[in-house]
């Protein structure tokens, strides 16, 4: 498997509405940190998750995070 992009070394802090949303899981997503479909023709799957209420999230911007999309500062380790 291919190794994800880095676009940004840290958690983009995000307050999200209730709804269904996609994480961009491979670095290249022009809309980051959620999916524009530009994993397509590669590796990678989208990371979809859902809110049931508005919440404020950090999600992860290395690509490198044992939670998913969710940032656990594995960036501090790069």
């Amino acid at each position: 498997m291919s190794e994800a992009q880095c676009p940004q070394n840290g958690p983009y802090g995000v307050e999200i509405e209730a709804g269904t949303y996609f994480w961009c899981s491979c670095g290249r997503s022009d809309n980051q940190p959620f999916c524009d479909g530009s994993h397509k023709g590669s590796d990678f799957t989208p990371v979809k998750f859902e809110l049931k209420q508005t919440e404020s999230l950090w999600l992860c911007g290395c690509k490198r995070s044992g939670k998913g999309y969710l940032c656990d500062g594995s960036h501090n380790n790069s």
